[in-house]
């Protein structure tokens, strides 16, 4: 049991960088804005605001002519995250974390335009040095070995500053894009015990020298220990491109594509690999996590507005993450100095299988207009897990399937309203492939801030 626990914990970290956040509908957020939030994540068929840029751009259409417009809001991501194995159990004490994001949109005849930043996801796992998973491991002859006894923990962030354009083709249609430009960090201190690390395809010049004599594991350590951005950074573009159309008074669709985007490899040139074999040896170099990317989204939605208080939406999402998740890569490239000795110089690849399965999301969302001030909102959504069991780990439990949704929006002034959001995740079970049992659950909320200039 002490063997499949320790293994089970030590293949897990060398996972802990493969996403950009461990969200809630696999990397993804379940809504962006308190109003899309607080429905259900629904958005592709009314107006949600200036969060329409990370929802579908055509929907900043449905503002009035002549609207300029600044928005301000946060989000907070609280997980839970737990793993057991036997009588050997630790939380992860990473349990919150907060995204901001900042628009500003303003609408002109028939065309609708404006720039926005937002921080689309951020999380990571945090078991300090003292976790009972992460303490010992097997060396590549299949001893018993002590691992470092250091800090295990891990950040990843993704921020898009964006630039949407809208244009109402008709008074009942109109269509909309967004150029994105996407950059994405991350911070890692992991160990890898060496039965684990002669399980992954391995490669590089460094290769021979790592494994020479006996090693008993490999550390990755690369933190610069703020909230904004994490020690590896990659940077890149994406777009979207959306359509709504009024059918009639009670009826509108939407929908919208989201590219893949397209990003450097994450990079930082001040890294750490500590290899301990015969000898331990601490190295400096350039860490790149390879071919790191945000998944394309298909997405299609209505509304239903029966009376004019209330109004009922309904979207699916389809994400591939299956293109970008099939595995997750580094390369480390020692400096060429003397200290690193033998390895100056010299390069280590890794990467392992993760084999995604794309994903589909049901949303469901209401909205009831109680006073002219003051609406309220409910919804929930329903997700297919897209991790496979056999690669699900305790560092990256991306297993969160349902989201239950309330919130309200509120016009303060008649240049000012606000909207609160909040979601709860029942908590998911599963068990991975070397039997450890790993849950998570979640609450979310949201608030924005929207004021006409």
């Amino acid at each position: 049991m002490l063997r499949k626990t320790l293994s089970g914990a030590v293949i897990a970290l060398s996972l802990t960088g493969a996403s950009t956040a461990l969200a809630t509908n696999g990397m993804n957020l379940e809504g962006y804005g308190a109003k899309s939030h607080a429905m259900g994540g629904t958005g592709m068929a009314y107006d949600t605001g200036n969060s329409a840029v990370m929802n579908n751009p055509a929907t900043l259409g449905m503002m009035k002519e002549g609207t300029e417009e600044i928005g301000i809001g946060i989000r907070g991501l609280h997980p839970e995250v737990q793993s057991d194995y036997g009588a050997m159990s630790d939380h992860s004490s990473a349990t919150a974390f907060y995204m901001p994001s900042l628009s500003y949109i303003r609408k002109d005849g028939d065309i609708t335009w404006g720039a926005a930043l937002l921080s689309q996801g951020g999380m990571g796992t945090d078991y300090g040095n003292d976790s009972p998973l992460f303490q010992g491991g097997y060396d590549d002859a299949g001893a018993q070995t002590m691992l470092s006894g250091k800090d295990i923990r891990s950040e990843v962030g993704v921020g898009r500053l964006m630039f949407p354009i809208s244009y109402n083709l008709t008074d009942n249609t109109t269509i909309g894009a967004s150029a994105d430009f996407v950059w994405a960090s991350m911070d890692l201190q992991m160990d890898m015990d060496g039965m684990h690390f002669g399980m992954m395809e391995t490669g590089g010049s460094m290769l021979p020298t790592v494994t020479a004599g006996t090693l008993d594991y490999v550390r990755y350590d690369f933190s610069n220990g703020t909230p904004f951005i994490g020690k590896a950074v990659g940077y890149g573009t994406g777009f979207k491109l959306g359509f709504t159309h009024k059918v009639s008074k009670l009826l509108t669709i939407g929908g919208t594509y989201h590219s893949q985007t397209m990003m450097s490899d994450l990079e930082s040139s001040n890294a750490k690999l500590t290899v301990v074999n015969d000898t331990s040896t601490e190295l400096t170099g350039k860490i790149k996590v390879n071919n790191f990317e945000w998944p394309a989204t298909f997405a299609a939605g209505l509304a239903l507005r029966p009376t004019d208080k209330l109004m009922v939406a309904a979207d699916v999402k389809f994400v591939d993450w299956s293109t970008v998740m099939d595995k997750f890569s580094t390369s480390f490239i020692a400096d060429n100095t003397a200290d690193n000795g033998d390895y100056a110089g010299e390069t280590l690849d890794m990467s392992m299988k993760q084999d995604w399965k794309d994903q589909t999301v049901y949303s469901v969302g209401v909205e009831y207009k109680a006073t002219d001030r003051l609406a309220l909102r409910g919804g929930a959504s329903f997700s297919t897990n897209p991790v496979p069991d056999e690669y699900l780990h305790p560092l990256f439990p991306a297993i969160i399937k349902n989201h239950y949704t309330c919130g309200f929006g509120y016009r303060l002034t008649d240049d000012a309203r606000m909207g609160m959001a909040y979601s709860w995740a029942p908590k998911v079970t599963e068990t991975n492939g070397e039997g450890m049992v790993i849950s998570h659950s979640q609450s979310n909320w949201s608030l924005n801030f929207v004021h006409n200039l």
